[in-house]
């Protein structure tokens, strides 16, 4: 499959509905509606220092808690990623980032291998609680979910902070920054970055 670098999604189950739109050459335009306030703000620090246009709107059994529309969401992203991304041909693949927060500090390297794979560190140092129904354990699951159904390669550590606000922001921007060097086009890059000669398998 060529590459897109756009992809429109929809996913509904028991517990979601999920609708999605990409855009990987973007600005950061659309709006980000879940139905949690805190994960829109991430999705739209997301979108922004990912330069995505995004595209969100999810309705979902919010009386049970966050954890089905972060996690689905995620993995709706995930399958838009690897949808828009195509034959992976003429991007950079690689991308890594670490931002600080204030007092937090997040690192982020991917890599887009075709090979789902996620190494989180340090998000045991989010405290227990959530911001207005956001639990804080579920960041972790949204970071996992868009790395497997993206086929990522993804390194993400917590390395500081103590407001779990800032914590979980830093993760968000890392993740951003570190995708949105990946997935640019890479000027000197006539193919596929690899040896074998694909990513996609």
């Amino acid at each position: 499959m060529t590459v897109t670098r756009t992809a429109q999604l929809s996913r509904k189950t028991g517990e979601t509905d999920v609708a999605l739109t990409l855009c990987l050459s973007g600005t950061g335009a659309g709006t980000r509606s879940t139905g949690v306030g805190f994960f829109d703000h991430m999705l739209d620090l997301l979108a922004r220092h990912g330069k995505l246009d995004l595209e969100v709107s999810v309705t979902g059994d919010l009386q049970t808690g966050s954890h089905h529309t972060v996690e689905d969401t995620g993995i709706v992203l995930g399958q838009a990623l690897d949808q828009a991304l195509g034959d992976r041909k003429g991007i950079y693949r690689y991308g890594h980032a670490v931002v600080p927060m204030d007092e937090a500090r997040a690192a982020a390297a991917i890599d887009i291998s075709g090979r789902p794979y996620t190494r989180l560190e340090g998000f045991d140092k989010l405290p227990a609680g959530h911001i207005n129904g956001f639990e804080y354990e579920v960041a972790e699951e949204f970071f996992r979910s868009v790395a497997s159904a993206a086929r990522l390669t993804l390194h993400l550590d917590l390395q500081a902070g103590t407001n779990a606000h800032h914590m979980i922001e830093a993760c968000f921007k890392a993740f951003a920054r570190a995708l949105r060097q990946a997935v640019s086009i890479d000027p000197d890059e006539n193919g596929v970055p690899s040896t074998k000669g694909t990513l996609t398998r």
